[in-house]
């Protein structure tokens, strides 16, 4: 890669990094101070819409850039075997890495504090960690951060794999935990390779997995603890 177009990736990496982190925090602010005067309905459209401040220089980057979807690692054939590798990617990861720890007495490490005991409140949730959440998050890092990474290392697979993990974990600080900042730096690793070595497995699947993964953090917490 010529110098120039090396220093334009390195630019648009960091500058899409600080982007995410800004819009982490962003979002803080605004659960923390603004969603609760916001009407149920409201509130709930405002929380998914919200997330997106996170991804928010990195949309703009993307369309900067000249960017397509494809280099993200989004494709348009097979969408339904995606979806489907997606959803059994994250019941599977749900039932080894929340279910078992909560059978066998680590609830604390896998309790995100969230309870709920209506239909209606597990759909908003499974709805705002996919739409929201994970498609937010898989966008910026296994999508944008990714990307730039293997542009600046000439189509290396492992350095952006270690790297886009490492950042997603920091992603974390905010909300987290030393402990929950290296495991979830170790969820990024397990979704890239997931990506990468099963057939089919596109981003989209990626977004699938991790918000399902997610949501049934509180199934899981509801039931078991109450």
């Amino acid at each position: 890669m010529k110098p120039q177009s090396l220093k334009k990736e390195w630019i648009g990496l960091i500058i899409g990094f600080i982007g995410i982190m800004a819009g982490c925090f962003a979002v803080r602010l605004i659960n923390q101070y603004l969603i609760m005067m916001i009407p149920l309905v409201p509130r709930m459209i405002t929380m998914i819409v919200s997330y997106w401040l996170t991804a928010l220089a990195v949309l703009i980057l993307f369309f900067v850039h000249k960017d397509k979807l494809k280099d993200y690692g989004f494709f348009k054939e097979k969408i339904l075997v995606q979806i489907l590798i997606g959803t059994g990617l994250g019941i599977g990861m749900s039932l080894i890495l929340t279910l078992l720890p909560h059978l066998f007495g680590f609830s604390d490490f896998v309790d995100n504090g969230h309870r709920y005991k209506y239909v209606w409140q597990f759909i908003f949730e499974f709805a705002y960690c996919i739409l929201g959440v994970a498609a937010a998050e898989e966008f910026g890092f296994r999508g944008f951060i990714y990307a730039r990474l293997k542009k600046i290392t000439n189509g290396k697979e492992l350095i952006p794999i270690i790297v886009s993990s490492v950042l997603f974990g920091l992603f974390h600080v905010f909300g987290g935990n030393v402990f929950q900042i290296f495991m979830t730096a170790l969820i990024g690793i397990l979704f890239c390779f997931l990506r990468l070595k099963i057939k089919n497995c596109s981003t989209l699947s990626l977004i699938i997995c991790h918000g399902v993964y997610d949501a049934m953090i509180t199934l899981w917490a509801s039931l078991l603890i109450g």
